[in-house]
């Protein structure tokens, strides 16, 4: 019984041996190395293969040094990089402008107020009218509008300060929403961009077959991209800009008609036959 058991056991380890053998055979006759004698006697000597390592690395070396300005330009092509080095210099341009208009000292200047103030306190409406109008602020505009219609009353008088107010507000507006416009073209010409390179793209995979050459894949794929990119970067901070620029401007203006009409305010009761200033 015992040696029924022993008999057992090594056919066992026999069974599950012999496939290990034969499968380590098998991969060494496959995948085992040739001998040394076998190696062909033409077979280039080692050095043979530093020029071509040093070729190699000379390319790499080339395709690396490529800077991101020039792979900027390539992507993008004299088109695209064109319509948005213009959108650059009028975001620029129309941002100094409006900021510069944007100032307090642009629409309603304290040096204004107080003179203004205290040639009403002097009753000297003529000299207040005459430094109203010299001065090119939106406040002087509205104050000098309002004291040539005080001869036609009080209401006829806040009737054109009002008119006058509007008018530098629509100014002001007008300049702000090319900022706007450009916020808002950016993108739309950056999707262009990124449409046309992802048709070229496709189009390098329909005429390329199966093994279209990366090279191409990656133009139009680059072009879609920086055309993206570029179109944000252009437009993130003109749309910023501007909304900052339009609070400001719209809280100056409310100034302005706040200042304006309290300054006029001691004319409520003024009587269109007594002598007003001109």
């Amino acid at each position: 019984m015992r040696s029924a058991g022993a008999a057992a056991l090594a056919w066992l380890v026999l069974i599950a041996y012999c496939p290990l053998v034969l499968g380590q055979d098998a991969a060494d006759l496959e995948f085992g190395d040739a001998p040394a004698a076998e190696a062909p006697a033409d077979a280039p000597p080692a050095n043979d293969a530093a020029p071509d390592a040093d070729a190699a690395g000379d390319d790499d070396s080339s395709g690396g040094s490529k800077t991101l300005l020039g792979w900027t330009y390539e992507s993008l092509g004299p088109g695209y990089m064109g319509v948005f080095l213009l959108l650059s210099v009028a975001l620029l341009s129309l941002f100094v402008t409006n900021l510069v208009a944007a100032r307090r000292e642009t629409l309603c200047p304290q040096e204004l107020v107080d003179g203004f103030e205290e040639k009403l306190n002097n009753k000297e409406f003529q000299a207040a009218y005459d430094l109203a109008r010299t001065d090119e602020s939106v406040l002087g505009q509205v104050l000098s509008a309002g004291l040539a219609k005080l001869s036609r009353g009080y209401n006829k008088a806040i009737e054109g300060m009002q008119e006058v107010g509007e008018e530098e507000s629509m100014k002001l507006e007008h300049r702000l929403s090319y900022m706007a416009l450009i916020g808002n073209l950016s993108p739309m010409i950056g999707l262009l961009g990124t449409v046309q390179g992802m048709i070229s793209a496709f189009q390098t995979i329909a005429i390329g077959g199966s093994t279209p050459k990366p090279a191409e894949l990656a133009g139009g794929i680059s072009t879609a991209l920086f055309t993206t990119l570029v179109g944000l970067a252009v437009a993130i901070p003109a749309i910023a800009a501007y909304n900052v620029l339009r609070n400001r401007v719209a809280r100056l203006l409310l100034e302005v008609g706040v200042t304006s009409e309290n300054l006029m305010s001691r004319f409520e009761d003024w009587k269109p036959q007594t002598n007003t200033a001109k």
